[in-house]
């Protein structure tokens, strides 16, 4: 897995050893980055982040920002591993370890604002997420923002937002909400 483009296109990211993370491809992040088009200083949050690949890309792109969001343990140490790497730490990208409802819970209460958001849960989870993520977003959505979900196209991420792109690529969905 390597960062598709932009500043640190080429460098090779780490992935969590196991099935418990599935970063997403070098082919998704590349259409996905194709789709959104030039990024200029947005702020990031990249919730499930596994490995940060999104939202290291989205730094890598231009993106501002990023907040990257897990509480699994192996992938945490490897989101670290892949941003101490490419010389990525605060202000331009923090981790966040924990539970990504109480994340979005302390960024709703401290007034944050995204511009991006990425969400790539676990895809045996992503039916009962989608109506809590639905509801627990809009509050740290910035005035035009843009959410960007993964899922596997047989059990979907069904997010109540509107959706403005979707696309399959195998058995990975894409869609691209802005509500």
């Amino acid at each position: 897995m390597r960062v598709v483009g932009g500043e640190f296109g080429g460098r090779r990211l780490q992935a969590p050893k196991g099935d418990a993370t599935r970063p997403t491809s070098d082919r998704v992040r590349e259409a996905v980055f194709s789709t959104l088009g030039p990024l200029g200083g947005e702020r990031v949050l990249d919730l499930f982040a596994g490995s940060g690949a999104l939202g290291i890309e989205a730094l890598s792109r231009g993106a501002g920002q990023a907040v990257f969001v897990d509480r699994a343990r192996p992938a945490l140490a490897v989101l670290r591993a892949n941003l101490a790497a490419l010389g990525l730490a605060a202000p331009q990208a923090h981790v966040r370890a924990g539970d990504a409802f109480a994340a979005v819970r302390d960024a709703s209460a401290a007034g944050e604002a995204y511009d991006l958001v990425f969400l790539d849960p676990p895809y045996r989870h992503a039916g009962e997420l989608g109506p809590r993520l639905s509801e627990a977003l809009p509050p740290i959505l910035a005035v035009g923002a843009r959410i960007v979900s993964e899922s596997d196209r047989r059990a979907p991420l069904d997010l109540a937002l509107p959706t403005v792109h979707e696309r399959r690529y195998g058995d990975t969905l894409i869609r691209i909400h802005q509500p």
